[in-house]
């Protein structure tokens, strides 16, 4: 009992100081939640600025090539643009043929379209071509590397064929028909002997008598 009456009054204190704390806390909180921006936000305008090309409608075609020089020889094309399509100019050849455009995917974002095929608005500086590519070589094989990878293979003598020996097939003389005919079958010869033996028993038996 002694000891709940001793921690009741500290108990009680920091409740009220919680409280206290919370009551301060609540407003400012709501404040901020509530709070709207009244700033204006700067909203970005503005206009192309600079030399423009336009594709233009030939009639016969609805894209043009747009190509990494100023010349379709030696100039590989890039990408093409289509009709009424525009894009940013930077200038142009010497005779003004060619003009020179912004154009992004491409090594430098830089590409050339023929000036026939566009209409140019504003002026450009002219500007010089690139040069161009150089031509791919063909790699070629030194021969005097390549004949210590030769390989002289000598011709094999093909095995001979040798015919085997003709084959012999024996030959029997004829059995004389009359010679085989005239002799007494073995059999006979063994029942004649064979009956002149009984008959001699028979014989002597009958002397004896």
């Amino acid at each position: 009992m002694r000891l709940t009456k001793k921690w009741a009054l500290p108990c009680l204190m920091v409740l009220l100081l919680l409280l206290a704390f919370l009551m301060q806390a609540g407003p400012a909180q709501a404040g901020e939640h509530g709070q709207i921006p009244t700033v204006a936000i700067a909203t970005v305008t503005g206009t192309p600025q600079g030399a423009i090309i336009t594709v233009k409608n030939s009639g016969n075609q609805d894209q043009i090539n747009v190509r990494s020089g100023p010349g379709t020889i030696g100039y590989d094309i890039v990408g093409v643009l289509v009709v009424s399509q525009t894009a940013p100019a930077l200038g142009r050849t010497p005779g003004g043929d060619w003009v020179q455009i912004v154009y992004p995917g491409v090594p430098g974002g830089v590409a050339w379209v023929y000036a026939p095929l566009v209409e140019l608005a504003g002026t450009v500086p002219i500007v010089e071509a690139p040069p161009t590519p150089t031509p791919r070589v063909t790699p070629t094989i030194d021969p005097t590397l390549a004949a210590q990878f030769l390989i002289d293979i000598q011709p094999t003598r093909l095995p001979t064929y040798t015919p085997p020996p003709p084959i012999s097939i024996p030959t029997f003389e004829a059995v004389n028909s009359l010679s085989s005919n005239s002799r007494l079958p073995m059999g006979f010869v063994i029942i004649g002997l064979t009956v002149l033996g009984l008959f001699g028993m028979l014989i002597s038996a009958l002397r004896g008598r």
